[in-house]
């Protein structure tokens, strides 16, 4: 459980700093603050992962829970309809392909075989 929580709060430490970063990374000893709070996120001692998730964190997603799932099931449908979909289209696109290189090829490949076909007639000798 101690890692659950670590685990999420660091996630969503990620995802903050990946906007913030932009913006106030200027500021001394950024970078050396930024490491003290993962090393106090992660610390045994001061718990301060879960300290962070049962203070805000938990009361928040349980507040959110049926909107959270709600979103989860919306984002599954849809991405079962669109694997589907481009599936189809990919099929298609495949079936398309074979279609059109086959009638390209259809008189190419005909020569080539009447031609092979030719060959081994005259190859074999008159029995007249």
């Amino acid at each position: 459980v101690r890692w659950m929580m670590y685990w999420i709060v660091f996630a969503l430490f990620m995802a903050i700093e990946t906007f913030t970063d932009l913006l106030i990374s200027w500021l001394p000893f950024y970078y050396e603050i930024k490491m003290a709070f993962v090393l106090w996120l992660l610390s045994p001692y001061t718990r301060g992962a879960s300290l962070l998730y049962r203070k805000f964190l938990h009361p928040t997603l349980a507040r959110k829970e049926k909107e959270i799932d709600a979103c989860i099931i919306q984002a599954r449908d849809r991405g079962y309809e669109t694997m589907v979909r481009f599936g189809k289209r990919g099929l298609n696109l495949a079936a398309t392909a074979a279609v059109q290189a086959a009638t390209k090829s259809q008189g190419a490949l005909a020569g080539r075989l009447r031609s092979f076909s030719m060959q081994d007639l005259r190859s074999i000798p008159d029995e007249t």
